[in-house]
């Protein structure tokens, strides 16, 4: 066998396959990263809500709690305006359902937990578990619409068992009876 710079000839080969696969494998691995976006660089909702820019109107994390399809529905949620004026939020729902919602400029965000915020929709159509579609409108320091698909949660988890909104009932109102009137005229 021939020696080259004191490697014999076999091992000199060896040697040459094994930083051969060493670089391909090296290859291999970034190259799924050169071609791959990386997921820490992506922007999404990192809830269990959704997100949305309407102009200089932020919606973070919103999502419906409500019992099920044909039933009202809670719009939770966090709002930030970026703008110097106050913005009404207009929300509408299934059926011509609505709600507003004032977000105040300056930076503090409103935030709709269920607790203190009325923000809720007399009708949603979609049951737990699947997207409903918000119509928002938005007025004061611009006008802006837009649709926004949300997902729809019940009481099953334990955070949103006391946002589920109830119907509210519908008052009867039950027949009177008149007083039977005479139509004879008293006597002095």
């Amino acid at each position: 066998m021939r020696n080259v710079a004191g490697i014999p000839g076999a091992k000199r080969v060896q040697r040459l396959s094994l930083i051969a696969a060493i670089g391909i494998g090296a290859l291999a691995f970034t190259g799924c990263s050169a071609i791959n976006p990386q997921s820490t660089t992506m922007n999404y909702s990192a809830s269990d809500g959704v997100k949305l820019d309407m102009g200089n109107l932020e919606l973070r994390n919103v999502l419906i709690v409500s019992g099920g399809a044909d039933a009202p529905g809670r719009v939770l949620g966090t709002f930030y305006n970026t703008s110097a004026s106050d913005i009404t939020l207009t929300i509408g729902g299934a059926r011509g359902s609505q709600t507003e919602v004032t977000v105040k400029a300056g930076g503090n965000p409103v935030v709709l937990d269920g607790k203190a915020d009325k923000a809720i929709l007399s009708t949603i159509s979609s049951p737990p578990g699947a997207m409903e579609a918000l119509n928002l409108r938005q007025s004061g320091g611009g006008t802006e619409t837009a649709t926004l698909n949300v997902p729809v949660l019940d009481g099953t988890l334990a955070e949103y068992k006391s946002m589920v909104p109830t119907a509210v009932p519908t008052p009867s109102i039950a027949p009177t009876t008149a007083a039977p009137t005479s139509s004879a005229t008293p006597t002095p």
